[in-house]
């Protein structure tokens, strides 16, 4: 028997399982569908043929929602206009019939809590890519780091630029450092252009993107992104993360904006590593915290130190605070 999907009843079952249960290994899949190990191998394989189920950088099969895998089919055929276009009609019908299972079972795995926490690179692109496809109202992003990786700006476009075509909001708050960074620059601009909107900050506390009222997206480990996300959905918690955002956003400083000179002659980099140096902080950690190399740390704390007259940092920091450069 088959689905309206096109795909075998087996295929159908072992897809729900795999979008519910992103870990199940085959012996697991066979023992709650009761299907034999090569029927389940069998289904694996003919999901595997249209993009549905991919590998794993940490083993096993990692199941993808029906739009995902449709572009990615149509873009593999996209080298035959004509066969891409009778492809497109095909495929997005048989898609669509799937679609139902893909949400009803992604759900039954957010049933767990206000809370779920998502491992491995694979599981982490498939949440991000099904809340950009979805979201409504609007998208806040803090990006923290200075430079962002041209990879994940090259990544991150297409989606920002459809996210905006939907007529969604399209926020990002950098760091300073990252407005010195021409593919960092670069990007910005081509979402600016499409109507986002773009600011720095000296300091942002963490990375994390909030998806209208319905969810946050954190990192489990702030040094490693890669080790995980949290995705928050509890209403209190929400209404916490979305307050801090508008405390950021409405301290920054537009991104493509030159920077400017402070009534003290500071720029707004100086300004922070000045406030910085005199809270005794070292070098390696004002480079992390705000973003910028600790060579370019090291040369603005030494030009400070020059202008304030000061032998020592601590020197500089106290005289900073005399002179009411810093409060």
């Amino acid at each position: 028997m088959t689905h309206p999907s096109g795909l075998s009843t087996a295929a159908v079952t072992i897809y729900r399982l795999r979008v519910a249960n992103a870990t199940a290994g085959p012996d697991e899949l066979a023992a709650r569908t009761g299907l034999p190990r090569e029927e389940v191998a069998d289904a694996e394989r003919e999901l595997a043929e249209l993009g549905l189920l991919r590998p794993s950088p940490a083993g096993g099969l990692v199941a993808v929602g029906p739009d995902t895998a449709t572009e990615e089919l149509v873009a593999a055929g996209d080298h035959d206009i004509l066969q891409a276009q009778v492809a497109l009609g095909a495929t997005r019908a048989k898609m669509q019939a799937l679609s139902g299972h893909y949400l009803e079972a992604r759900s039954l795995r957010s049933e767990r809590g206000d809370i779920e926490t998502v491992v491995g690179l694979e599981n982490i692109r498939a949440v991000i890519d099904d809340l950009s496809r979805t979201v409504t109202g609007s998208v806040d992003t803090l990006a923290p780091g200075g430079a962002q990786p041209e990879q994940a700006t090259a990544a991150a476009l297409p989606s920002d630029l459809r996210v905006l075509g939907r007529g969604c909001r399209l926020r990002i708050l950098f760091q300073y450092g990252a407005r010195r960074h021409q593919p960092t620059r670069h990007y910005v601009s081509s979402i600016t252009a499409a109507g986002a909107q773009a600011r720095c900050l000296g300091h942002l506390p963490t990375r994390m993107i909030l998806y209208g009222e319905d969810c946050a997206v954190l990192p489990v480990d702030h040094e490693n992104t890669g080790d995980g996300v949290i995705v928050v959905r509890d209403a209190h918690v929400l209404s916490f993360l979305r307050r801090l955002y508008e405390y950021y956003w409405s301290r920054a400083t537009d991104f493509l904006q030159e920077e400017g000179d402070s009534p003290l002659g500071l720029s707004p980099v100086e300004s922070e590593i000045l406030a910085q140096l005199a809270a005794g902080r070292t070098n390696p950690v004002i480079s992390a915290d705000l973003g910028v190399s600790e060579r370019t740390v090291a040369r603005i704390v030494a030009a400070l130190m020059d202008r304030l007259g000061a032998g020592s940092r601590f020197e500089a920091g106290v005289r900073a605070v005399q002179l009411g450069w810093v409060s």
